[in-house]
């Protein structure tokens, strides 16, 4: 609700009542999307036979005879086809069976947002020359984000597809005016429909202005929104730097979600303007992050986005990580002219932020088009506010006269000395995040998709077989690999997840690092993996996966756990049923009840706690954790419009790995806990050149040219053609194919592929609690 009361806002915005169920907000998507078909509850028996085949490949023999045993016994016991039963009736009354379990899964997450769920893009060089790059760069951005706003509220937003074929465009309800509330149990969703605001951050001092009429018309022009920037940064950067982080507010949306929500109630209790200041920044429509600094490499460059920058001067933090607020979109604008979004996950997918990205960047090349064509095009139909001082025409006679106030005012907190103490350790947490995360990126320029598809494969799944044989080649095992599949063809779709490794890549790694195979073995063995891993992803994109499939049943069936435990408070702890001691939950999913739904003959355990609901062994068998813990979780979010995109490891032994591909180039930026980060980048573009040298070579096989000949008077000619060629020519050509023969020729996956080598085995540990963290 609004916080307008005795003490007014700092602000003439009239901030909208919030909607904390993102599935109830304000429909601003177009008729196609409610004419969607649902997403689709596949058959049990196919989601556990594709459950078995992502498995194979992870586990041994052993392992996965003990895996099909329990899915045997899950399908034959009839207790899969109860839960499925189960799980259809629930979805006959919503628009798509995984939404609400989608929504719980992320807004229960209480570690620090930060490298945890937030993903980043950063856009490409800015086309325009600009005399001061940082500030009119980020003010055309904020104007083309604002048009862009227009026409989604408007109705005139073009409906996104793939190939004629209609998308949902509910998510972009959730993209502007939301922000990620914690509380004491999680966080919700609240989504301000009417924000016509935007907040923008400088030194860690934040600043607010209106931008939009009632009819979302923006009221500024790009020289105007320069202007307010301008001002902006005068007079945050009257604050020295060795002071900013101990008054940076948003610093606390760093925190785990129950300190951050145990912080905010004190702030909004403290006093009213404190409870002002921050609706005003929890209901903008973005925040605009104006940092001080610019990396001066691309590893900085991704750190930056991702987590903001780590710099210590007499001890303090001067950093950029101080200025940031991560529970909304940020616009985040370095002082060398870099640009970038980092969003708030929980609402929106990558390829819903990925349009806005594209339009926007589009937007900005078409702006610098006019300077030279006056005639040229915008990519929106918003118009300018009559209600702006810049106005050509008056409002006519039916508008109603508006209060705005374009211009920009500092927000003032009133901190308690329990606020100071929590920015203070608030600071000492992310830089711990920090300074435990390694983000490289690599900028592979040997070719890209225009050279893959040439060559008979799908840009994505060569990429995907990339990933696996620089791992294997590097650590000698393959690792669950996760890749999401868009499902926005169906009724508030999101993602299926892609389970990389399957019996044909674990052929191929084994046979590209073996130092028997053929070149054309290994070829081959690639273009089935390839192969299998385009089917795959042609399946889940049409709904037809097991993880969202299994992970519904799932909850359904903590639904009903929880549900008893909160009716019979006083019961004994949970005991394993393999050695009597409670249950330490160390398979992630497991919960510890016992196999059978009664009371075991002889057993001393109470009535009710045999009435306890049955888990089902399939969840808690160590396949399904094993399957569940990403090690290698990647993401394709191509688009000229972006130069990176990435996000955090979702496991501390694992790798983030956000990917671009684009015509002639890969772009891959890669994050760990400090593993090898560097080194299997390193390994990755060395399996690239590889890779390059066979297909070249196996070509130049299937299409050789004849041989030249001399002719009866001695001169050379080519075989084809019959033309003379001259000795020069021939030297040349010569040099030219040794030139290409001796490209990326490191053979570094030639180490041989023995099956007992001890690093084949994954040494992960088993005890403790393990956590589920949502997928990208």
């Amino acid at each position: 609700m609004s916080t307008r009361g005795q003490e007014p806002l700092p602000s003439s915005t009239s901030l909208s009542v919030p909607t904390s169920d993102p599935s109830k907000s304000p429909s601003t998507s177009s008729s196609t999307t409610k004419q969607l078909p649902k997403l689709p509850i596949p058959p049990l028996k196919d989601s556990l036979q594709r459950y078995l085949r992502a498995l194979e490949g992870l586990q041994d023999a052993k392992e996965h005879q003990r895996t099909k045993d329990v899915v045997r016994d899950f399908l034959e016991s009839g207790e899969g086809d109860e839960w499925q039963k189960r799980l259809e009736e629930y979805a006959s009354e919503r628009d798509s069976y995984i939404e609400e379990f989608w929504y719980e899964s992320y807004l229960s997450h209480s570690d620090s947002v930060v490298l945890s769920l937030n993903p980043f893009f950063v856009l490409s060089s800015d086309v325009n020359p600009r005399t001061e790059p940082q500030l009119s760069r980020a003010s055309s951005l904020i104007l083309s984000s604002l048009l862009f706003i227009h026409d989604l509220r408007n109705g005139l937003l073009k409906p996104d597809d793939v190939r004629g074929i209609p998308l949902d465009m509910s998510q972009y309800e959730r993209l502007f005016g939301t922000c990620r509330v914690p509380t004491d149990r999680g966080c919700r969703m609240e989504v301000h429909s009417d924000s016509r605001h935007i907040a923008v951050v400088r030194r860690g001092q934040f600043y607010w202005f209106d931008c939009l009429d009632s009819k979302n018309r923006p009221l500024l022009t790009d020289r105007e929104i320069l202007n307010n920037l301008e001002a902006i940064v005068k007079d945050a950067d009257k604050i020295p730097t060795h002071e900013v982080a101990q008054n940076s507010m948003g610093i606390l949306t760093t925190e785990s979600r129950k300190i951050w929500s145990s912080l905010r109630s004190n702030l909004i209790n403290s006093n009213k303007l404190n409870a002002s200041c921050l609706a005003v920044v929890e209901s903008s429509l973005f925040v605009v992050c104006l940092d001080d600094a610019g990396p001066e490499d691309m590893a900085e460059l991704c750190g930056n986005f991702l987590c903001g920058g780590y710099k210590l001067e007499a001890g303090v933090q001067v950093g950029t990580c101080t200025n940031r607020w991560y529970d909304k979109l940020q616009i985040i604008v370095c002082s060398n002219g870099e640009a970038g979004i980092n969003f708030e996950h929980t609402g929106v997918d990558g390829h819903t932020v990925l349009r806005y990205a594209a339009d926007v960047y589009t937007e900005l090349v078409l702006l610098f088009a006019k300077t030279i064509n006056p005639s040229t095009p915008s990519l929106f139909k918003a118009k300018l506010s009559p209600f702006a001082k810049q106005a050509k025409n008056p409002p006519s006679s039916s508008e109603p006269e508006e209060d705005v106030d374009t211009t920009p005012k500092k927000l003032e907190w009133r901190l308690t000395p329990d606020l100071r103490a929590g920015i203070r350790y608030a600071e000492t947490r992310i830089s711990d995040l920090i300074c435990q995360n390694d983000s490289q990126a690599l900028e592979f320029k040997g070719y890209g998709g225009a050279f893959i598809k040439r060559h008979g494969f799908s840009p994505d799944a060569f990429v995907q077989m990339a990933f696996q044989a620089a791992y294997y080649g590097l650590y000698g095992r393959v690792e669950s690999t996760y890749e999401p599949a868009m499902t926005k063809a169906f009724l508030h779709g999101r993602t299926e997840a892609i389970r990389t490794v399957q019996p044909e890549s674990v052929a191929f790694v084994k046979t590209f690092c073996s130092d028997h195979a053929s070149m054309q073995e290994k070829v081959a063995a690639l273009r089935k993996a390839c192969k299998r891993h385009t089917q795959l992803t042609k399946e889940c994109s049409q709904g037809l996966g097991q993880d969202r499939h299994l992970y519904a049943m799932y909850s359904l069936i903590q639904r009903d756990v929880m549900a008893y435990e909160a009716a019979h408070p006083t019961l004994s702890p949970r005991v394993s049923r393999s050695n009597g001691l409670p249950d330490t939950n160390g398979n992630g999913n497991g919960n510890g009840y016992g196999p059978t739904h009664g009371q075991v003959p002889g057993s001393t355990v109470p009535t009710e706690e045999a009435a306890k609901p049955h888990v089902p062994a399939l969840f808690t068998d160590p396949g399904y954790n094993l399957l569940g813990t990403s090690v290698l979780s990647t993401s394709n979010c191509g688009n000229p419009a972006l130069r990176l995109f990435g996000f955090g490891p979702v496991t501390p032994e694992g790798y983030g790995i956000g990917y671009i591909i684009k015509d002639e180039g890969i772009s891959v930026c890669m994050s760990s806990k400090h593993l090898q980060t560097r080194r299997l980048l390193k390994t990755l573009q060395a399996y690239l050149l590889e890779v390059q040298k066979m297909l070249i070579h196996l070509w130049k096989e299937a299409n050789e040219r004849p041989e030249a000949f001399m002719d009866h008077t001695g001169i050379m000619r080519d075989a084809r053609t019959g033309k003379a060629i001259s000795m020069e020519e021939r030297e040349e050509e010569e040099e030219k194919e040794e030139g290409d023969e001796m490209l990326g020729g490191f053979g570094f996956f030639d180490v041989g592929v023995q099956s007992e080598m001890a690093q084949a085995r994954r040494r992960r540990p088993t005890i403790g609690k393990t956590l589920s963290i949502a997928e990208y």
